[in-house]
């Protein structure tokens, strides 16, 4: 078992199965959804109170955010937030990119910018007043997380358990 924000390839890597974040491409991959994430945008006090907390996205210029490279495409996501039920993407200044959540809740963390990340990336650092969550009535929109498989190799039992293990956990949670 390992854990990367790296695009595996499952069969030429002899990879059993992935869990993976965010919308699939087309894929003859057994795909089975495992949770939707909910995610938020937020900042520290002190970004905040240097900056100005936005009351909407309309309002976010002067603001900045940490941007979050994606690994396939090499591009910078820009923050997205669901209006009146459309998705609607803001690219704002990044003057800091990373790639891994990781750094990129770590930089959040230092007040570099805002962050969208899921919920329960960012719970501690909420309810202990590191992070701030602004823009809470246009949330960005939730993602899903995806238990991916190879359609034509036979799995062993341990991957069968581990699968369904990952299903039951999601279930309960």
């Amino acid at each position: 078992m390992s854990e990367s924000d790296r695009w595996v390839d499952l069969i030429r890597e002899g990879v059993d199965c992935v869990l993976r974040f965010g919308k699939l491409p087309d894929s003859d991959m057994i795909a089975r959804q495992v949770t939707m994430l909910e995610r938020l945008t937020c900042a520290t006090p002190d970004y905040l109170a240097r900056f100005g907390t936005p009351v909407d996205p309309f309002a976010l210029d002067g603001h900045r955010m940490i941007g979050i490279r994606s690994l396939t495409t090499g591009r910078l996501r820009p923050m997205e937030f669901v209006i009146d039920g459309a998705l609607k993407q803001f690219p704002l200044p990044a003057p800091m990119s990373v790639t891994g959540p990781e750094s990129y809740l770590a930089s959040a963390k230092l007040g570099l910018g805002l962050v969208q990340v899921p919920r329960f990336h960012a719970e501690t650092d909420l309810a202990n007043g590191t992070l701030v969550a602004v823009l809470q009535q246009c949330p960005p929109p939730s993602v899903p997380v995806n238990l991916l498989y190879p359609r034509n190799r036979q799995l062993s039992p341990r991957v069968r358990v581990f699968i369904d293990y990952v299903m039951r956990a999601f279930a309960r949670s």
